[in-house]
This record gives C-alpha cells, sequence and structure tokens, in this order.
C-alpha cells in the first residue's frame, strides 16, 4: 500500500513538474536561436511572453543589427547571409500576438524567412520557411517546413486566425537548408 502512494505521489509530482517546465517555456523574455546543419546557434532576436489564462501574449524584437540589408524584387530586406541568404520577413497584417502551449501558429507567422541561394536573381516568395513549433521542457522548438509566401500578398478574410496552416505547409530535407530549426530560450 506504502508503495503505491508513493508511486501515485511520484507520478503526479512528474506532471506537475512537466506542466511546470511546459509553461515557463510561455513566461518572461527568451532568446530566438536559428540553428544550422552543425548545431551552431545564431541569435536572431527575443521574445517576452506575459502570461494570460491558459497562454500567453508576447512582443517580439528582431535584431537586425546581425542581419544586412539587401534589396530585392523592388524590396529592403533583413537577411542572414551564409551558405544561403536567409531573410526575415515579418507577417504584414494584424495578429493577435497570442500563444498557447498546443498552439504556436502566431509567433511562427511572426518569424517566416524566405530562403535564397546566391546566384539567384530577386526574391522568390515560394521559398518560404516557416518554422512548426512545439514546447519542448522549458524551450520552443521548431523544424522548417515550406510554404509559398505569396499567400500573404493579400490580408486573410478573418485576421484572427493563423492563415498558413497545415494544408499550406509541406515538409522539407532540413540537410538542403542552412538554418532548418529554432530554438527559444
Amino acid at each position: 500500500m506504502l508503495k503505491q502512494v508513493r508511486t501515485s505521489i511520484l507520478i503526479c509530482l512528474s506532471v506537475f513538474c512537466a506542466g511546470t517546465a511546459s509553461a515557463d517555456a510561455l513566461n518572461g523574455t527568451k532568446h530566438i536561436f536559428l540553428v544550422d546543419k552543425k548545431g551552431n546557434e545564431l541569435r536572431v532576436g527575443s521574445v517576452n511572453f506575459q502570461r494570460s489564462g491558459g497562454g500567453a501574449s508576447y512582443k517580439l524584437h528582431m535584431e537586425h543589427e546581425r542581419f544586412k540589408d539587401f534589396f530585392l524584387s523592388m524590396k529592403e530586406m533583413k537577411c542572414l547571409e551564409g551558405p544561403e541568404l536567409m531573410c526575415h520577413l515579418p507577417y504584414p497584417y494584424q495578429q493577435p500576438h497570442t500563444v498557447s502551449h498546443d498552439d504556436l501558429s502566431w509567433l511562427s507567422h511572426d518569424l517566416l524567412f524566405m530562403f535564397k541561394k546566391s546566384n539567384e536573381f530577386g526574391a522568390n516568395f515560394w521559398n518560404g520557411i516557416y518554422f512548426d513549433m512545439q514546447i519542448e521542457g522549458n524551450a520552443v522548438k521548431g523544424v522548417a517546413q515550406a510554404v509559398d509566401l505569396n499567400l500573404l500578398a493579400s490580408p486573410p478574410d478573418d485576421l484572427s486566425i493563423p492563415p498558413i496552416n497545415d494544408a499550406e505547409r509541406d515538409d522539407i530535407d532540413t540537410s538542403l537548408r542552412w538554418l532548418a530549426h529554432i530554438v527559444i530560450r
């Protein structure tokens, strides 16, 4: 009997601790890192989470001083330069800036990128990168997926619903992308 009680207490504590770690992932200021194929991290910004109800509101700050200015297809873009360019494309429409443990899609929309090979001319918005994110412990981690960012050429009908959903995204071979992972901690 005592062994059963001790086991029940340990299970309850592990569930509580996992919930606390997950909640901590969406609380306070966290740094945003893009991760290359070798596991090297490149800090690109920060996000400040404020808990509210079952989720959190957030404010994003991109560290544009780490980016280089490029003029692509008649548009100024902030890009990271490496084996390819990774240009940040901020979500252009009004949105609630909220996340929950189960839904990080608005944050993913704020962290849209476009890759460009150095030998290509102009910006190809069909080379969009959407980071499909989830909470792991007290961090948010994500993997790059392909998305055609031409989808955002006009505002969605309902600004309260993230327009880039599962149907709009495709898995990619992450070994072909310079910065295919994201970590927020």
